[in-house]
């Protein structure tokens, strides 16, 4: 009874283990990907964020997912990264620098297209 137990237990923490780092695995499995390699080579994408903000997350995971490298910065734990975030106008969570163009809050398709 208890191995049969422990067997679930098991297996529920590596479908989450998956379910959260699915977009490196999909990375590692489909280099290509939908991006381009040339277009992921070359982009330049900052994050302005925070840890426990849920667009910010769904912006993490997006890019992972797509294999667009990026630089991200905790506007709460940098002060450096808060100076240049309010700089940017702040007010609001995240904000995204791609190749120049700043995009507020989480859009696939602005971030897709910036990239070209």
């Amino acid at each position: 009874m208890l191995n049969g137990i422990l067997k679930k237990v098991l297996f529920v923490l590596v479908v989450v283990v998956i379910f959260q780092n699915w977009g490196k695995i999909e990375r590692v499995l489909n280099p290509s990907g939908v991006v381009a390699e040339q277009t992921r080579a070359n982009a330049r994408v900052v994050l302005y964020s925070t840890e426990w903000c849920g667009y910010c997350k769904a912006t993490r995971r997006f890019l992972d997912e797509k294999g667009i490298p990026f630089k991200e910065f905790d506007i709460e734990k940098d002060p450096v990264a808060r100076k240049a975030y309010e700089a940017l106008g702040g007010r609001g969570i995240p904000i995204l620098d791609v190749n120049g163009t700043l995009l507020r809050d989480f859009k696939p398709e602005a971030i897709l297209a910036a990239l070209k």
